[in-house]
């Protein structure tokens, strides 16, 4: 009987690696051009603003969909709110500042400022 398994096992090993499977498949999702992670959100996940804002609901600060619905994206706002990411701030949202991100580089802070301008439906 042991000998009957251990032919079955050999059997199967050597038949699984002939196989032409390709079993190292990639089962990502694949994103249509629409739903592609922009520079802007991967850089808010990586960061402290998880903690403090939502995407759809006030946290501390206020959700980044309130904040696209007060600002319309034009290279004014992006400028402002790009400012306001690297110094902080208060009192436009509460009396609760925001901290400053003096460390961040610029163009990134532009990148998150873009990205939750382009939020407004």
């Amino acid at each position: 009987m042991k000998i009957t398994y251990l032919i079955l096992g050999v059997t199967l090993i050597a038949l699984t690696s002939f196989t032409r499977e390709n079993f190292n498949v990639n089962y990502e999702k694949k994103m249509t051009p629409t739903e592609q992670t922009s520079d802007g959100e991967k850089l808010i996940s990586k960061m402290d603003c998880v903690g403090c804002h939502k995407l759809d609901k006030k946290l501390i600060g206020p959700s980044y969909l309130d904040i696209a619905k007060k600002y319309p994206l034009n290279e004014k706002n992006i400028n402002y709110l790009t400012n306001k990411i690297m110094k902080g701030g208060s009192g436009v949202w509460g009396n609760i500042p925001m901290a400053a991100h003096a460390s961040l580089k610029k163009d990134d802070a532009k990148s998150i400022a873009k990205y939750i301008l382009s939020l407004k439906k």
